[in-house]
């Protein structure tokens, strides 16, 4: 009887462990996306903020290398907060990292409009990494504009992927 019981509990458990991961398998649409295609996509793109993971790289493990802003917006959104909280755990363990902040923007408006605006981008969140006790000293910035796409398509999905800072290790 008690052999009956484990294995009892053993199927419940595989069970309830196997409809979990089948429950989280499912993959957010583009919403903003014009799309039509059928095929499954990690792109979600949220209040016009891309949040979603196929573009981004990894700064280490577990630690993304790069945040997403609205449309002619430097304002940090909550995930790109928590993205650079990560960072900032990460180079607190790593005291001897410096990195360089590159910020992004879309192709639309000018040149000179987009390389500012990737500038207030990656000084956010620089100013965000140093309110969490990173040495300014440690952080360069700098802006490319629209110049370095990382979608060189033109719809929402890919001027949502190209709103962004990226932080690159320099050491």
């Amino acid at each position: 009887m008690l052999l009956t019981l484990k294995n009892l509990n053993r199927f419940l458990i595989l069970s309830f462990a196997a409809l979990t991961l089948a429950a989280c398998t499912t993959t957010p649409q583009d919403t903003a996306s014009t799309s039509s295609s059928s095929s499954a996509s990690k792109v979600e793109v949220v209040d016009g903020v891309y949040v979603g993971t196929d573009t981004v790289e990894m700064l280490a493990v577990d630690v993304p290398d790069r945040v997403f802003f609205a449309y002619d917006s430097y304002s940090l959104t909550s995930a790109a907060q928590a993205t650079l909280a990560k960072q900032a755990k990460w180079l607190k363990a790593n005291g001897s990292v410096t990195i360089a902040i590159e910020g992004h923007a879309d192709e639309r408006g000018t040149r000179e409009y987009n390389l500012a605006l990737g500038d207030r981008r990656a000084n956010a969140a620089k100013d965000y990494l140093m309110t969490q006790g990173i040495s300014a000293s440690r952080i360069t910035t700098i802006s490319f504009g629209k110049e370095r796409p990382v979608n060189s398509a033109s719809n929402n999905k890919a001027w949502a992927q190209n709103r962004r800072s990226v932080t690159v290790r320099t050491n």
